[in-house]
Parts: structure tokens; C-alpha cells; sequence
């Protein structure tokens, strides 16, 4: 019984570490950024469609190049966004 609970615990704080990990705009797919609090599909799409075009982004703050992304918007996503190089 207390291997059950252990396991469901475990399982609960993992679960819990993901959702709380920023997601990477350099490799995020238009699902996972339309996820983000304050980005929907269209959003999203434009992010990815800017990503292809452009080049990665070299700081969050370079979001606020994508059309209809102010930095309101990437002051609202905060820790939520993070880039890879």
C-alpha cells in the first residue's frame, strides 16, 4: 500500500515539474506556445511562422518582433518563456 502511494506521489510531482517548466520559443511547437497563458492559435502560429522565417530568437524579449506580440504580452509570460541557443 505504501509503495501505491509513493508511486502516485512521484508521479504527481513530475507530473507537476512539467507543467510548471518554461517553454523554449526556439522549439516550441504552435501547441505548446498556444498553451501559454495570453497566446492563442493565431498567436502561436505567428511565433513559429516568425521562428521559420527569421532565425531563432536570441532573448524573450525579441518576441515582441512577431506581429500582434507586444511587451505587455512577453511581460505576462515571464519565467512561463525561455530560449535555447
Amino acid at each position: 500500500m505504501i509503495k501505491i502511494i509513493l508511486s502516485t506521489l512521484c508521479g504527481c510531482l513530475c507530473w507537476a515539474a512539467v507543467a510548471f517548466a518554461a517553454v523554449d520559443i526556439n522549439k516550441a511547437t504552435t501547441q505548446e506556445l498556444a498553451g501559454l497563458q495570453g497566446l492563442g492559435p493565431a498567436k502561436a502560429q505567428a511565433i513559429v511562422d516568425y521562428r521559420q522565417k527569421n532565425g531563432q530568437f536570441k532573448s524573450t524579449k525579441d518576441l515582441t518582433k512577431v506581429k500582434g506580440i507586444g511587451p505587455k504580452i512577453v511581460e505576462k509570460l515571464g519565467s512561463g518563456i525561455t530560449v535555447t541557443k
